[in-house]
């Protein structure tokens, strides 16, 4: 958007337009089973004249709020394991600071480029890979077995009490640092990365990976705040009406949960991102500013 264009419209309708953006963000994301700031990123970014920096500060901040409000639920009931949590979020919590210093430092249009490109990936990961179920895994493997990298918990769906364990945990703690990494340079929760690393390579539960993938996002996302807080680069006037809309459709979403069909919700959620994707590249590309 043009400088002349933003001067003609009163600052008030930016908060009220990101709240009620947020707010059908909320609604979505939780349907469709990903975090809500891999989808307030590239769209606020692509569609708002604020700045990428503000932007990738609001969205940590975003996906860390409701991480945080679900964490306690999610520990009681089991389906969020401590020791399957820590390992993995030390490690992406020392690659998001490093991501985070190297997104406030490259300029603004090479990010805004590249997380173009991140995005358009991720919506075609979403499209290609599918959780996987209870995977079997008797044995855990050494590193594994050292980190004690096993649980239980009662399942309501199913009636029964699941027994888990986890495998490739050195590879693990690669991924985990390449995701905090990203997580750090774009602002993006990592939710969509974080489940299918711990159900499709580690092989924990679904419910296991969706519960502790939410206290990974929580951790690794306080870290990179931190050096956002620190830059100046978090304005309340973005943050909080985001904050206050992604949460209120959370709890629409969550009533929308068991009627609406997720499958449907994931598609539109493909064709959101691929055009926020797109936009975020032409825009940093400087083709469609």
């Amino acid at each position: 958007m043009h400088v002349a264009d933003t001067a003609a419209v009163a600052w008030w309708v930016w908060p009220i337009a990101l709240f009620v953006v947020t707010f059908l963000l909320g609604v979505v994301a939780v349907v469709a089973g990903i975090g809500g700031g891999v989808l307030f990123v590239p769209i606020v970014a692509g569609f708002f004249p604020f700045h990428l920096d503000f932007v990738r500060g609001a969205g940590l901040l975003l996906a860390l709020s409701g991480t945080l409000a679900a964490g306690p639920v999610l520990l009681r009931s089991g389906m969020a394991n401590l020791r399957l949590v820590m390992p993995f979020a030390l490690s992406g919590s020392i690659a998001s600071l490093a991501g985070a210093m190297v997104g406030l430092s490259a300029p603004a249009n090479l990010v805004q480029t590249a997380l173009g490109i991140v995005v358009i990936a991720v919506a075609l990961l979403i499209w290609r890979v599918r959780p996987g179920r209870n995977t079997g895994i008797e044995e855990s493997d050494p590193l594994g077995a050292v980190l004690r990298l096993v649980g239980k918990f009662d399942d309501p769906a199913s009636g029964g009490r699941v027994d888990w364990r986890t495998n490739h945990t050195r590879t693990g703690l690669l991924v985990f640092a390449v995701i905090g990494f990203l997580g750090g340079v774009f602002g993006l929760g990592a939710g969509f990365a974080n489940v299918p690393a711990l159900n499709l390579l580690m092989g924990a539960p679904l419910k296991v990976a969706v519960g502790s993938s939410g206290l990974i996002i929580s951790i690794v996302n306080s870290s990179a705040a931190w050096v956002y807080l620190n830059s100046g680069a978090v304005l309340p006037v973005i943050v909080v009406p985001s904050i206050l809309g992604i949460m209120m459709g959370s709890r629409i979403g969550a009533g929308l949960l068991r009627t609406v069909s997720a499958e449907t919700v994931r598609r539109l959620i493909i064709v959101i991102m691929l055009l926020a994707g797109t936009r975020a590249l032409l825009r940093g590309l400087e083709i469609w500013n």
